[in-house]
């Protein structure tokens, strides 16, 4: 865990700096076309780092309690996956 948690931290360190990148493109007025371009790409990459956690707690959380008999940790990532998916 303590790698992905690296990992993740690293991902979102990218995603800061993106948006920190569109915010300056916007004071600077860039090109509408350009910034969307921009937003995109930080769309992809919590996309990425999303899937990752989602991974993450699967193999780990989720895998663990099932192997105890706890299933409710399946319900939860159920309701989890709704939110997200809306």
């Amino acid at each position: 865990m303590e790698n992905t948690e690296k990992a993740l931290i690293q991902r979102l360190n990218r995603i800061e700096g993106q948006v920190r990148g569109i915010k300056k493109m916007l004071s600077e007025e860039s090109e509408c076309p350009k910034i969307l371009v921009q937003v995109s790409a930080v769309t992809a990459a919590l996309n990425s780092f999303a899937k990752l956690l989602l991974t993450e707690h699967l193999k780990t959380n989720v895998a663990d309690d099932l192997r105890s008999g706890k299933t409710e940790s399946v319900d939860e990532l159920i309701i989890t996956l709704n939110k997200m998916l809306k």
